[in-house]
């Protein structure tokens, strides 16, 4: 399996991978334009040449950033892929000197296992006032904050 910063031709995959979960209730729909806009954000698993896993880092602010769109294909579930990614993105946050990372989830358990804590969505402002107001769940979301420190 090959880890890699995502290209322009890898789009209609992480679509697809983001609309199958998506379609099930496991995560937040994305627009193609979202992809497109945030393309350097984003990482992908590929193994024989498909695009098995993707998901990318966000910076928020100086000492905030999110992993998000975090998707792994159904067949391929299971094997430590959606962790290696979150390592990934902790590893990049780290790098570039962010102290904390946070999700927004439906998949609780599996952010636990990456030690992750729940956090009230109010004690990220920056996310709900720059990206939140505009979903079409807000303020009714049921997504669950989680947040990691990962600079101790």
């Amino acid at each position: 399996m090959l880890y890699r910063k995502a290209k322009i031709s890898d789009v209609e995959s992480i679509h697809a991978l983001i609309t199958y979960h998506a379609g099930r209730g496991q995560m937040l729909a994305r627009p193609r334009t979202m992809l497109y806009e945030s393309l350097r954000e984003f990482s992908i698993v590929e193994h024989q040449g498909l695009v098995i896993g993707a998901g990318a880092l966000n910076i928020i602010w100086e000492d905030l950033a999110e992993i998000r769109a975090l998707a792994v294909a159904p067949e391929y579930a299971g094997q430590g892929i959606g962790r290696s990614l979150v390592n990934m993105f902790i590893d990049e946050a780290r790098e570039l000197g962010i102290p904390r990372v946070f999700v927004l989830t439906y998949q609780q358990e599996f952010f636990e296992k990456c030690g992750f804590q729940v956090i009230a969505k109010e004690a990220l402002p920056q996310k709900v006032w720059r990206e939140c107001i505009h979903c079409p769940k807000f303020p009714n979301c049921e997504e669950i904050a989680m947040i990691k420190d990962i600079l101790a």
